[in-house]
């Protein structure tokens, strides 16, 4: 049996946690982690100003009240303990709701 890969990514967070933005302070809810940067080039160039690093995790983000998903870096990012809902008109297509603090992720019919 081969060893684990050495490079393999690990998120530090998980689709349906809420989450705060450690620069712009506002609070939402991932829908998505991408184990590396998916974005493209110039996005990067434009919108990721920090430069944070392309080769760990990326997540996409439901912002709190706001009709807007982001896409935000891992460093960026900090675990919110305030357990009240997000409030985002995107919720039902992902989540069936809410349980202990984190949103459970709808399941494909």
């Amino acid at each position: 049996m081969a060893d684990k890969d050495q490079t393999e990514v690990r998120a530090k967070f998980s689709v349906g946690q809420i989450i705060r933005h450690k620069l712009f302070g506002y609070r939402g809810v991932i829908v998505d982690v991408d184990s590396t940067f998916n974005g493209t080039e110039e996005w990067y160039e434009q919108m990721a100003r920090t430069r944070p690093p392309k080769d760990a995790p990326w997540y996409h983000v439901l912002v709190d009240d706001q009709a807007m998903e982001t896409y935000v870096a891992e460093r960026n990012l900090e675990a919110d303990e305030d357990e009240s809902p997000i409030h985002h008109p995107a919720l039902d297509i992902y989540f069936d709701g809410m349980r202990g603090g984190r949103y459970i992720r709808r399941m494909a019919n």
